[in-house]
């Protein structure tokens, strides 16, 4: 028999429903592989395995029964630790939050999570507040890439990605606020999306306020396609939603024919590893092989770091401005150092940069007139040495500079998923990210699952995790 934690969630509902499997089993399954990969990995930093089986027998239940409900229901889904979740704390990796709570909402994603069925395995790991691209934390310690656990996972959802590459989970929440779901996604082999801002509601508003969205992390197109759908329900506490729609899953199987696509290697600045170009350059070839027009050109803008940084450290300094200086000083180094560079910020370089970001977007609007998607890699480098916000000899300090594909497309709010496009010589993914005007997230994904058609990946496996590949 098929080892359950193979399966997509899709597959496991059809086993479901033919009584071949039940919730439990999987549950159990799950439990029992999160059990044996947490020393070396570290996704998750909160288990509870009397709920996660209760919800599975409910499922289970409801299954046996003929009234299953939505469309993950008894599906095993990892939560990130920045998502409210009731009954269970949610820390975000910072020891500044009270563990003691009250716990009482969950989060939009989570609600609809549980509409859905979806059965609650435990919370992943994140950097304090999701700060960064890497993940670790104060708190919660180093997250490892399963494909090399001596490499970060990438970050912010790094715990999520991890969880989903070692087949903890079919499906997780992640969030990215500047790649934070495409980047551990591209350095852990998995398939992610950043929808169109408002796609899925957020509540509590994040600190980093309309650069941050919520999205799926899986390990196949479809599965996106599939939690996207539940998570893209409409909840009245965040006002910046949009209005339901956005159907993802009955065009998914379209192609790609005719389609008009942007390849832009570098976006006309950035230095990238041969070795990722390598790969891109044949993923892109397999686009045209789909019967895309594909054409090489840039977006034409420049590196809009500086607009980002003065957006992203003001979020942060005001998320933390309450903090008192004795809980400022257990801080993680990096974040307290952004924060203070928040603080310095004035009104009017703020506002210049929003006007700059809105300028930004005005661009990739005209450019989308002529150029149906854009695709890019998704990183320029593969993953580095854990433990790290940049890698060892790095001209830069901070993890925005290594990842300059992934952070101007929160600044335009435009869908950008990423999907696995091969490995390194050392056994490394690397991601294609494919990027589509503001709410195209259907013609996004279809043209995703038409690439992953052409070169499937979701058969390789990272291998046993053991405390000796960690160096």
């Amino acid at each position: 028999m098929t080892d359950l934690l193979d399966l997509s969630a899709s597959g496991l509902r059809s086993l479901y429903e033919g009584r071949d499997a039940s919730p439990v089993d999987v549950a159990e399954a799950a439990l029992a592989r999160i059990a044996a990969c947490e020393p070396v990995v570290n996704a998750f930093c909160l288990v509870d395995p009397d709920v996660t089986l209760d919800q599975a027998r409910a499922a289970e239940q409801r299954i046996r029964s003929g009234h299953a409900t939505g469309l993950l229901d008894g599906v095993p889904v990892a939560v990130k630790d920045v998502f409210q979740t009731r009954g269970w704390p949610t820390l975000k990796g910072s020891t500044t939050v009270d563990p003691a709570g009250p716990w009482e909402a969950d989060a939009p994603a989570v609600a609809a999570l549980r509409r859905h069925g979806a059965v609650l395995v435990g919370k992943t790991t994140t950097p304090e507040i999701g700060w960064k691209g890497v993940t670790d934390s104060p708190l919660h310690g180093v997250t490892r890439n399963p494909w090399a656990p001596d490499r970060t996972a990438g970050g912010s959802s790094g715990g999520s990605a991890a969880a989903a590459a070692l087949r903890c989970v079919p499906l997780a929440l992640g969030t990215d606020g500047g790649g934070s779901i495409r980047i551990p996604c591209g350095f852990c082999g998995l398939v992610g999306i950043k929808p169109t801002f408002g796609r899925v509601p957020l509540w509590p508003p994040s600190p980093f306020g309309s650069l941050a969205h919520a999205g799926p992390i899986t390990r196949t197109v479809a599965d996106t396609a599939l939690l996207l759908t539940v998570l893209s329900e409409p909840d009245p506490r965040d006002p910046t939603a949009l209005a339901p729609g956005g159907e993802v899953l009955s065009g998914l199987h379209d192609g790609i024919a005719g389609l008009r696509i942007a390849y832009s290697p570098d976006l006309g600045y950035v230095e990238v590893d041969p070795e990722v170009r390598t790969l891109v350059d044949a993923a892109v070839a397999q686009l045209e092989e789909r019967g895309a027009h594909v054409e090489q050109v840039d977006p034409g803008f420049d590196d809009p770091l500086e607009m980002f940084n003065v957006l992203w450290y003001a979020g942060a300094a005001n998320a933390l401005r309450s903090l008192p200086d004795a809980q400022r000083s257990v801080l993680d180094p990096g974040l307290a150092e952004i924060v203070d560079e928040g603080r310095g910020i004035d009104l009017l370089e703020y506002l210049e940069a929003a006007a700059r970001r809105s300028d930004l977007g005005v661009l990739m609007g005209h450019f989308h007139a002529t150029h149906d998607l854009l695709v890019t890699p998704t990183l320029p480098i593969p993953a580095f040495a854990a433990g790290r916000e940049v890698p060892a000899g790095w001209p830069h300090r901070r993890w925005q500079t290594w990842t300059p594909f992934t952070y101007p497309f929160n600044l335009t709010q435009q869908p950008a998923a990423t999907v696995p496009c091969g490995f390194t010589p050392n056994g490394l993914p690397v991601g294609l990210q494919i990027v589509g005007p503001r709410h195209a997230d259907a013609l996004v994904l279809r043209a995703a699952q038409a690439y992953e058609q052409a070169h499937p990946l979701t058969h390789r496996h990272p291998p046993e995790p053991t405390s000796g590949a960690m160096r």
